[in-house]
């Protein structure tokens, strides 16, 4: 459960995720509005989820997808593969997620292109604790429900820039939360693929990356690597030949898996493997002071 919802964390001190022991609590914008959502283990293989707020209906109702149910790994086939073997081996329960929410996934990965994740993750907190909805019910006190479409739209740019993003992100986000309808209707294509990326990828300023974090998390997409990530190609690399390797290198390590590329790259982070901790750092720039 833990590892199948890790992705909705965007950094230890986000507001619409907590972690209270073993259970979740998760801060939800649904179509329905905010909704508070507890995931809590019932037993060995039983969880139990219980949600508050206008779009707690909506939740309940989607928490079977959202906690990785339709996600088949049946087909994967790692066994020529020492350490995928072993790692999944060790993650029997791990599942792709699925949200059900495409705007509300694809405005925080647009906030998170080409920066450190720790800069995207303060901006983030600022942003949802300034326009989010406090989350409602028995949450954490301070837990905020994320901006609705035209919520984000109307945020004024000295918001935008006080939060550290810059222009180009925030004029992205406010061209796709222009066509948030269209975004949604892109579920019904199913669990990701190339139609969802390009139609993702229409919108100016949203690259292959941005849709790629997007589909993985709003339409369980098993196959969609981040290609354009900092550390993804490396971790991978690491993991599966000793060495570093690029995004075109990374394609090449994980094509025997196509269909399933995602799901080995999420069993590669969860099986605790770490590369080499070394070379350059990458600079943090800030954008709140040009």
């Amino acid at each position: 459960m833990a590892a199948t919802l890790r992705p909705l964390q965007r950094g230890s001190g986000d507001p619409a995720f907590r972690v209270v022991g073993p259970d979740r609590w998760l801060a939800l914008r649904t179509p329905e509005g905010a909704a508070s959502v507890l995931v809590r283990r019932a037993g060995t293989d039983a969880v139990a989820v219980s949600a508050w707020g206008p779009g707690a209906a909506w939740s309940v109702t989607h928490a079977p997808e959202l906690l990785g149910q339709g996600d088949d790994w049946s087909d994967l086939d790692v066994a020529a593969h020492p350490f995928l073997a072993d790692a999944l081996r060790r993650q029997p329960g791990l599942r792709l997620l699925r949200t059900n929410t495409v705007t509300a996934m694809l405005v925080p990965a647009i906030m998170e292109q080409k920066v450190t994740s720790r800069q995207a993750w303060r901006a983030w907190r600022y942003l949802l604790r300034r326009f989010g909805t406090r989350a409602p019910g028995p949450a954490p006190a301070d837990m905020f429900v994320p901006p609705a479409a035209e919520e984000w739209a109307r945020i004024p740019s000295w918001e935008w820039h006080r939060a550290g993003i810059e222009p180009g992100r925030s004029a992205t986000v406010m061209r796709a939360v222009r066509v948030a309808p269209a975004l949604e209707r892109t579920l019904a294509l199913g669990r990701g693929g190339a139609v969802v990326s390009e139609r993702l990828q229409s919108i100016p300023g949203v690259g292959r990356w941005t849709a790629a974090e997007t589909a993985q998390r709003a339409h369980g997409d098993p196959d969609s690597p981040s290609v354009g990530d900092y550390h993804v190609p490396a971790l991978v690399g690491w993991a599966l030949t000793g060495g570093p390797v690029d995004d075109d290198g990374m394609l090449e390590l994980l094509e025997p898996w196509r269909g399933h590329r995602e799901r080995v790259v999420r069993l590669i982070g969860g099986s605790g493997f770490r590369k080499p901790a070394f070379g350059p750092r990458m600079t943090i720039q800030d954008h709140r002071h040009h």
